[in-house]
């Protein structure tokens, strides 16, 4: 089994998979974010949880949705933010980087949907600046996942990260120092 999305489906549903591989909702924003911070996770390196950015991201988490979103719903490989009136929630501090969040919540409803067979709608939630978007599994978001499946796998197999591209939010991530110091 070489295609990565079969191996990831398999690996999910418990499969005796000769080489399992496993994609989180993290690594499918990394993947539109930074190819770079993408394997650095992949590899475990820890990232810097006092960064500004990663203590916002958590507060606004813990914080807009009270109780409800204390503990992430985890499912195998995907850890979901939020079920609300059926729909899967994925909330986000801000809408800088609106499609790297719309691919991760495209993933879990590809994941709900290929892996356990359950159809489900998304939002897209950004409570500070009070709003929030629909988001629907339809083919192109289908292929545009596979698609992105496949990318991760090479990244993360590789032996060593992607040259560092200076993008205008490197200064806030958590992994600035692999990069720039």
């Amino acid at each position: 089994m070489s295609d990565p999305v079969s191996r990831l489906v398999a690996t999910a549903q418990g499969d005796a998979v000769d080489n399992p591989f496993r994609v989180t909702g993290v690594m499918m924003q990394y993947y539109y974010v930074c190819e770079r911070e993408l394997w650095f996770e992949s590899r475990n390196v820890e990232i810097d949880r006092e960064n500004a950015s990663v203590a916002r991201g958590t507060r606004v988490d813990e914080s807009s949705y009270g109780e409800r979103s204390q503990e992430n719903l985890r499912l195998g490989m995907i850890a979901l933010d939020l079920l609300e009136d059926g729909r899967v929630v994925e909330v986000k501090p801000s809408s800088t980087l609106t499609e790297p969040a719309r691919m991760q919540l495209s993933y879990y409803l590809w994941y709900l949907d290929r892996v356990l067979g359950v159809e489900r709608e998304g939002v897209l939630a950004h409570p500070t600046e009070r709003r929030r978007e629909d988001v629907s599994l339809d083919d192109d978001r289908c292929d545009k996942v596979e698609s992105a499946i496949r990318g991760i796998h090479t990244i993360v197999t590789a032996d060593s990260p992607p040259e560092a591209t200076e993008k205008p939010y490197c200064e806030s991530c958590a992994y600035h120092d692999f990069c720039w110091v």
